[in-house]
């Protein structure tokens, strides 16, 4: 079922994000077509659905990538993201990872991170720059909570996929947004390493929000989070993972295929 849109954007209990009536067409092709989301801080959230089915155009919209041609998209409630641009929604604290990782290979693990902190954005200025106390626990930190304090001091380059995957989770938290996007976050994991992933995103979820891209099922059903299925740039279901999985549109338009 669609999420019903709320009569006005400052009723209880506080949303971190409201989508609302959105949609954008491309050359007479709709990719969203009136969709409606309702994301609670702290809540971790699964996306599915069939390629094609405007998952990542749902994410260029927030990101502030896309302008929609209609509807609201609010962020903590009051910040309209249709009128920011990318770099003043990222800035808002709206993290996004996409499926292929974007790390620097030729900079250690620790120092991907250091780059990643808020601060002077230039390479050199970065690196050079004497960190804090504060700023080297919360490295380290980052290094525990993604699984990477042995490889530290390694290239980001000798990495395996998976270890990358979750280098650019860390290089996010870095940046501590209040609300994560990650695009198909296990695509080329090892099974240990999927299993991992899932103990990773529910330690995130709760300090900040956390929408999650996927095609791979298992993993969405060890998250243990409610699911929004979305096709032809509409939502169909909304549910935890067995209820989504027993929806006959679910079935029809994508567990079925």
């Amino acid at each position: 079922m669609p999420v019903e849109p709320r009569s006005t954007p400052d009723m209880s209990p506080k949303t971190l994000l409201y989508v609302s009536g959105v949609s954008v067409s491309f050359d007479g092709f709709k990719a969203l077509n009136s969709l409606s989301l309702i994301i609670e801080p702290g809540e971790m959230r699964a996306i599915i659905g069939p390629n094609g089915a405007g998952k990542t155009t749902m994410m260029d919209v927030i990101t502030g990538k896309t302008r929609p041609d209609e509807g609201e998209v609010l962020f903590d409630d009051a910040i309209d993201l249709t009128e920011l641009h990318e770099t003043e929604i990222a800035n808002l604290g709206i993290g996004r990872k996409f499926q292929k990782p974007t790390v620097f290979e030729s900079l250690s693990v620790f120092d991907n991170l250091r780059l990643a902190l808020k601060s002077d954005r230039r390479i050199f200025a970065t690196l050079f720059a004497r960190l804090t106390s504060e700023q080297r626990d919360r490295i380290h930190q980052t290094l525990e909570a993604i699984h990477l304090s042995a490889r530290q001091e390694e290239l980001a380059g000798a990495l395996s996929h998976g270890q990358k995957q979750w280098l650019e989770i860390g290089m996010l938290l870095m940046q501590n947004p209040q609300l994560m996007l990650l695009d198909e976050p296990v695509a080329g994991m090892t099974d240990a390493e999927t299993e991992q992933t899932v103990t990773l995103l529910k330690r995130i979820a709760g300090e900040r929000s956390v929408i999650v891209v996927e095609h791979d099922m298992a993993f969405v059903r060890n998250l243990d989070c409610r699911v929004t299925v979305l096709d032809e740039g509409q939502t169909i279901a909304e549910g935890s993972m067995d209820a989504v999985q027993s929806d006959p549109r679910v079935i029809e338009v994508y567990l079925g295929r």
